[in-house]
């Protein structure tokens, strides 16, 4: 039989996989009897470990959220992933501050093994710089203030500040919240906005909530059927039901596929030979797209569809009487 300390622990453990136990399946796996289950659970509980009691023809246990915190167990890869979540969401996140503090106190309890190999990891966040006037984080209390609103179905109201410098901020917004999502390093609410009568994106840092919040409301059904559908088919585009890009192309690329894979982002690549690829690849505008696959320093063969040749011979007439000038004047030959 365990020792009391750590059977306990072992138990604790058991008690944290989100199912009920009962008190046969408890004694089965710590080999020990029914008896001595129902006295460790007991003593659990007088460490304030809030676990109830299921009531059912074979009864059981499972450990309930409390009024505070307890100790928690976590097994060595559990306190590793832990760890590395904390450590990524310090650098540079809304909650950095407060997640470098739960990373300190986690580090300070775990065995030198675990602290070993935690601290080996070294991660380095790159914020791209902002812009003028622009705040790239979300503040974690309005991330809290727009989460409550959302589970509660309240209508929300809150000023919305300008993308860009020298524009103006709008009139306060009235809209339904419907989701809190996250889109390369950015938080934004997706919500039906009730002056548009549209479904809308906004960027969270630039929220300012209003109180109090409005009327309870039923929720509508989402475009596309789930939130990332949704998401993905705006940011390309689109109307929220698809997420294909509106315009895609073809073109060949004098270069081998190995070389053109790693920048492809979301396109396909297919090998054609030792220096050639075919790619396929999509794009909000055919412009957007011509000057995407442009980035590529290689000769470019178009396959199609027509609209894709155009927006290349559009894009290389301006490029060429850019080329022409410079800061306004001719840069040709002199006549």
């Amino acid at each position: 039989m365990h020792k009391t300390s750590a059977r306990l622990l072992a138990l604790l453990s058991l008690l944290q996989t989100p199912r009920d136990w009962s008190g046969d399946d408890l004694a089965e796996r710590l080999g020990i009897t029914s008896r001595t289950v129902r006295r460790d659970i007991e003593r659990l509980r007088e460490l304030d470990y809030p676990i109830t009691t299921v009531k059912g023809p074979a009864g059981g246990y499972r450990l309930a959220a409390g009024a505070h915190l307890p100790p928690m167990l976590f097994d060595d890869e559990q306190a590793v992933a832990l760890a590395v979540a904390l450590q990524t969401a310090a650098t540079g996140t809304a909650v950095a501050e407060d997640a470098s503090r739960a990373l300190a106190t986690l580090r300070q309890v775990m065995p030198p093994r675990l602290r070993h190999r935690v601290d080996l990891l070294r991660i380095t966040a790159v914020q791209p710089p902002a812009a003028a006037g622009d705040t790239p984080q979300a503040d974690a209390q309005v991330l809290m203030d727009l989460s409550r609103a959302i589970h509660a179905h309240e209508e929300l109201r809150f000023d919305y500040a300008p993308g860009r410098p020298g524009t103006s901020a709008d009139d306060a917004r009235r809209v339904q919240p419907h989701h809190l999502v996250t889109w390369r390093h950015r938080w934004y609410l997706v919500a039906w906005d009730l002056h548009r009568e549209d479904w809308r994106t906004f960027r969270v840092d630039r929220v300012r909530p209003r109180t109090p919040t409005g009327p309870r409301f039923a929720p509508r059904e989402l475009p596309g059927g789930n939130v990332s559908t949704f998401i993905t088919s705006r940011f390309r585009g689109n109307d929220g039901t698809t997420t294909d890009w509106p315009c895609r192309g073809e073109v060949v690329l004098h270069l081998p596929a190995a070389d053109v894979a790693p920048f492809a982002q979301d396109g396909i690549v297919e090998e054609l030979g030792p220096r050639h690829c075919r790619l396929t690849l999509g794009s909000w505008s055919w412009t957007g797209l011509a000057a995407t696959v442009g980035r590529f320093d290689t000769d470019i063969e178009v396959i199609g569809p027509p609209r894709l040749a155009t927006a290349f011979a559009d894009l290389g007439a301006r490029y060429t009487r850019a080329a022409r000038h410079v800061t306004g004047q001719e840069t040709g030959p002199t006549p």
